[in-house]
């Protein structure tokens, strides 16, 4: 079926940057890798490059499957601004949900962001980056306090919150709320190591926490992403006995990214009444093998429990991909469903709508 025209609430994506950008920087854009290595040759030869030569090219004008040097010729000639507004303009999306948390140079804002395609953005609040800043200032024994008092003003606009607990302690987050005493000693700890980079479960679980008696929904990085991630660390399963303590406030657990992990978290989703999946990220680096992503995800996880992503950073081409590339997959799937008479036609639409937009509306209260 064809979903080209799908609505979409990209429910957790990031800025764009806006200057123009040489083959190694681009390159480097596509890669989840700190720098992509000679030795590998170039990313334009994976699933990504290919699916971007694919689908991005024509939006500049170009043939499909156009040279590399044609299309980065071409994108220079138009230079970053016109560029990032077309690709976001062929997305359709509008609505962003953005993380605010990263930022390694200056990048759109979520207001910028979303009039690209006159559309609205919404924060999502980081809440390690708050920890670290409300820590600078506060010491370890105001810490509890004054981190629940900040991220209280930050959330006052925001429609979420998000924990990269993956990346700095694995996802085996306990099923006890920690005591204010013990997040001070946890806090005390880490800043008699000179840092304020929050990578201790105990601070982790009380970020979440902080965040859940907001009635903030609660993003969670899952699975794939750089280098600085252990991978083994990053399987949801591992939150199971967070999610079982966190279930009855009924407070939305999203997991993102999920692969390699996306069939667990399907699991889970279809478990925990309060938990959501996507595949975002994966989805464009997979290229032309997202579809059977996009169905691996669905095995399991009840359709209302399903959410959009592009989890696109820094390129616009990312944004087009990730949009492309999963309504291309769920349309795929319903129709392959519809065939083999699993759902209607009907019952097809209205889970591509709720997959699409729906959900996260709901999820969101957007």
């Amino acid at each position: 079926m064809d979903l080209s025209e799908l609505d979409l609430v990209d429910h957790h994506c990031h800025g764009l940057i806006t200057r123009d950008l040489d083959r190694p920087e681009f390159e480097s854009m596509l890669t989840e890798a700190a720098a992509p290595s000679a030795l590998g040759g170039s990313l334009f030869d994976s699933q990504i490059g290919f699916a971007l030569r694919r689908f991005c090219a024509p939006v500049l004008d170009l043939e499909p499957h156009a040279d590399p040097d044609a299309y980065l010729a071409r994108r220079a000639e138009l230079g970053a601004a016109e560029v990032n507004r077309r690709m976001l303009a062929a997305t359709g999306t509008q609505t962003f949900l953005v993380d605010t948390g990263y930022l390694p140079e200056p990048i759109t804002t979520p207001d910028e962001l979303a009039a690209l395609t006159g559309g609205r953005g919404h924060e999502v609040v980081r809440l390690e980056l708050v920890a670290s800043q409300v820590l600078e200032r506060s010491g370890a024994g105001a810490f509890p306090e004054a981190f629940r008092t900040e991220l209280a003003r930050r959330c006052a606009t925001a429609v979420g919150v998000k924990s990269i607990a993956a990346y700095r302690a694995g996802l085996a987050l306990g099923g006890q709320r920690p005591t204010d005493l013990a997040v001070t000693a946890a806090a005390d700890r880490l800043l008699h190591t000179g840092s304020t980079r929050v990578a201790d479960p105990v601070l982790h679980e009380f970020l979440v926490w902080s965040g859940i008696d907001l009635g903030m929904p609660v993003q969670f990085h899952v699975g794939y992403g750089d280098a600085d991630t252990d991978l083994h660390r990053g399987d949801p399963l591992l939150m199971t006995d967070l999610l079982r303590a966190t279930e009855p406030h009924g407070v939305p657990i999203m997991l993102l990214h999920t692969y390699p992990f996306h069939r667990n978290a399907g699991f889970l989703a279809q478990v925990f009444g309060h938990v959501f999946a996507d595949v975002g990220l994966a989805t464009h680096n997979l290229g032309a093998r997202s579809a059977a992503l996009v169905a691996e995800l669905l095995e399991l996880a009840p359709f209302g429990k399903v959410l959009f992503s592009s989890d696109a950073f820094g390129l616009a081409e990312l944004y087009l991909l990730g949009t492309v590339l999963f309504r291309r997959g769920l349309g795929s799937f319903l129709d392959g469903g519809v065939a083999d008479g699993a759902w209607t036609a009907a019952d097809a639409q209205r889970v591509a709508a709720m997959i699409g937009a729906d959900n996260a509306r709901r999820a969101y209260r957007l």
